[in-house]
């Protein structure tokens, strides 16, 4: 990882290397937090911009409540936290910034509305999240013997941080059978999401995606949307089985990190041509288009730090 010149913690630019925490800060003991990824690209123009600042900050702000913590800041001071972060630590050419919430030191037990509150954001330059040449060239996805934690057992819906057991078990399944990510299945056996992204397929020339039943509603999932619907592409939100996946056209996976990744293949079953597709080809060229500023229509969602 890049180390940059500071972290945001608790309204403070502290040093990268002093950024710490007590080890019984109780996160860290029980796994109540709330974590947000957020992306900024240099834009067209030379400048460099966040992608959809506001509704990754919300959304922080969502999480954190469904699990019960109370945030001592705005929307708006968050914002210009993670602009300031950016700016100050001089990372004009793009980077990957890590708003984290979670509950510090000060009590123990299950028991947690006593404990205190902490915000950190953290920013880094952060290339592909599953590689260039998967950018390109598509990458091996694979379905993991767990299902994603059901929404009867969990709140599925935030972007916590004990949620992420579940994708790190199943991406280390994944990854140790000779594969790149891992796609989980709901309870009932339908595609949910992969372990940090969601998940597209290509079928006769509609794209579909899950519904947002039992995944985290997708930021980036959803501009996808816009995307297609702007190009005239047909979109559906149904349920999938894994097995239309294998004889699906193409598929891909959208998310803050993963950007559009194509998919060359699901549990050893070429997909399609058995690289990127001309549908998540264009796809992601709209995005990269978006994120750089080029798109009119979209400008609307860039925040500028420069």
């Amino acid at each position: 990882m890049d180390k940059a010149k500071y972290i945001w913690m608790d309204g403070e630019l502290t040093p990268w290397d002093e950024a710490k925490v007590h080890v019984l800060t109780h996160t860290l003991h029980y796994g109540n937090g709330a974590i947000e990824g957020t992306k900024a690209y240099k834009t067209v123009d030379g400048r460099c911009a966040i992608f959809k600042l506001t509704e990754h900050t919300q959304r922080l702000i969502n999480s954190s409540k469904m699990t019960l913590m109370d945030v001592p800041y705005s929307v708006e001071e968050l914002n210009d936290a993670q602009v300031k972060l950016l700016q100050e630590n001089e990372l004009f050419e793009g980077a990957y910034i890590r708003p984290l919430v979670y509950l510090g030191y000060g009590v123990m037990g299950l028991y947690h509305k006593d404990a205190p509150v902490n915000v950190s954001i953290s920013a880094w330059k952060w290339g592909a999240y599953l590689g260039d040449e998967g950018l390109k060239k598509g990458i091996r996805l694979k379905i993991a013997s767990m299902t994603r934690t059901p929404n009867t057992s969990s709140m599925g819906k935030a972007k916590a941080v004990a949620n992420y057991l579940n994708s790190q078990m199943a991406k280390y399944e994944a990854v140790e059978a000779g594969y790149d990510e891992a796609l989980l299945r709901d309870d009932q056996g339908y595609i949910a999401e992969a372990s940090g992204a969601a998940f597209f397929m290509v079928e006769n020339g509609v794209l579909v995606t899950p519904p947002s039943d039992n995944a985290l509603k997708s930021i980036t999932q959803s501009t996808i949307i816009d995307l297609a619907n702007d190009m005239g592409i047909k979109v559906e939100r149904r349920r999938i089985t894994r097995e239309e996946i294998y004889i699906c056209d193409e598929c891909f996976l959208t998310g803050t990190a993963a950007e559009v990744t194509p998919v060359r293949d699901v549990d050893a079953r070429t997909i399609g041509c058995g690289s990127r597709g001309p549908i998540t080809e264009k796809l992601q060229s709209a995005y990269f288009d978006v994120v750089a500023g080029k798109n009119e229509k979209y400008l609307k969602y860039l925040t500028y730090i420069n």
